[in-house]
């Protein structure tokens, strides 16, 4: 009889050694993971190395419209989603009116990180372009949806030309022309002839557009 019990309270034993071998492992693996697929505080993705080179951008130029996501590390109360005024200025908490447009997004967390150092220990300043508004040129004249379009890295006259629906029946394909703002103020005339294009001959008037010009379509 007593044998046959101290069988059993060793059986028990070795099934609750073997459930918790099994278990304990499953349960810190859980653990692990739901670690891994929580959601990034705003800090952590201010410093995520993908969103720091996005930040550190020193080739795009800020401009109005622009929405930009402005993160300072440890303070939320700070961190914001700001648009850029038409007048090029965004307004931040301590750091008041701060001019961003014509700057890149790595000057202004250098010029945001010096206006909070009066108020902040030294400040990590992150700033995002969330949104692109600024960038966009025009097309005018005989299409189907004359107006304003975003611009993309990409676009080209022809792709302006299909974002406007095409041309219209009485359009000039051949005197088509892209009017490019100059540095100096003036303007530049670029002459398209859609006939010529379309059949690959001198494709390069086929222009990668920049920001703020306007495709007319005589």
């Amino acid at each position: 009889m007593t044998i046959t019990f101290r069988k059993a309270c060793w059986q028990r034993v070795t099934i609750v050694v073997i459930c918790t071998c099994i278990v304990v492992p499953g349960w810190l693996a859980a653990q692990t993971d739901a670690g891994k697929n929580t959601p990034k505080t705003s800090a952590q993705t201010a410093t995520d190395p993908a969103v720091a080179a996005r930040a550190h951008d020193d080739s795009y130029v800020i401009g109005a419209d622009d929405i930009l996501a402005v993160s300072v590390w440890k303070e939320p109360e700070v961190s914001r989603t700001v648009p850029v005024r038409s007048d090029g200025k965004i307004s931040l908490p301590l750091a008041g009116e701060v001019q961003a447009s014509g700057q890149t997004p790595h000057q202004l967390e250098l010029e945001l990180t010096a206006k909070l150092r009066s108020f902040i220990s030294e400040p990590e300043v992150t700033v995002i372009v969330s949104e692109v508004r600024s960038q966009k040129f025009n097309v005018l004249g005989q299409v189907q949806r004359p107006g304003t379009y975003p611009l993309t890295s990409a676009s080209t006259v022809l792709d302006a030309i299909a974002l406007a629906g095409g041309f219209r029946d009485f359009a000039k394909q051949k005197s088509i022309y892209v009017l490019r703002q100059n540095p100096d103020g003036g303007q530049s005339r670029l002459p398209f002839n859609y006939k010529e294009v379309i059949k690959g001959k001198d494709a390069g008037q086929n222009v990668k557009l920049q920001a703020r010009d306007t495709v007319v379509v005589p």
